[in-house]
């Protein structure tokens, strides 16, 4: 799998490694072979990503991580898993962007590690390119589920605790 990032935001040095660490568990732990996918990830500052959120989704406040998926894959049933993207053409699984002024701020709010708090967010924007999502109730549960689990599996705590 190749992450590729667009570095906006100076201040995001060294992401390459661990984006590319965080989507291949995340990719990984939904038993998908991470070799064969594209994301794109685009890592800009609060300015930048309010800009998105406002086109987006209506919403003109900065947010920690977007995710456009490049096919619509979402499960019709609450609570069902998400149509898998189908190799050899589903290979471009859409785009992620991520801003560091959120970010920094909500790891030092928590207490969490700024680099376990990125990778549980890139974990959490590739499961939606995948498709998951947490707008209702079972879904959400899903999703979480799956987040705790592949976070466990590179030794960072539940974010959800």
């Amino acid at each position: 799998m190749i992450v590729e990032c667009v570095i906006e935001d100076n201040r995001w040095d060294g992401l390459d490694a661990l984006a590319d660490r965080a989507a291949r568990a995340a990719l990984s732990g939904v038993g998908l072979e991470a070799a064969a996918f594209e994301i794109s990830l685009l890592a800009c500052d609060d300015a930048r990503i309010c800009v998105l959120n406002a086109d987006f989704r209506q919403k003109g406040t900065p947010t920690n991580v977007l995710s456009w998926p490049s096919n619509e894959r979402g499960a019709e049933a609450d609570g069902d898993m998400p149509v898998q993207p189908q190799l050899p053409q589903d290979t471009e699984l859409g785009d992620i962007a991520i801003s560091y002024d959120t970010c920094a701020r909500e790891a030092a709010q928590s207490g969490t590690p700024f680099a376990d708090h990125v990778t549980h967010l890139i974990v959490h924007g590739t499961l939606h390119l995948l498709g998951f999502d947490h707008l209702r109730d079972l879904d959400g549960a899903l999703m979480e589920g799956l987040e705790t689990e592949i976070l466990g599996k590179l030794d960072i705590a539940d974010p959800y605790l």
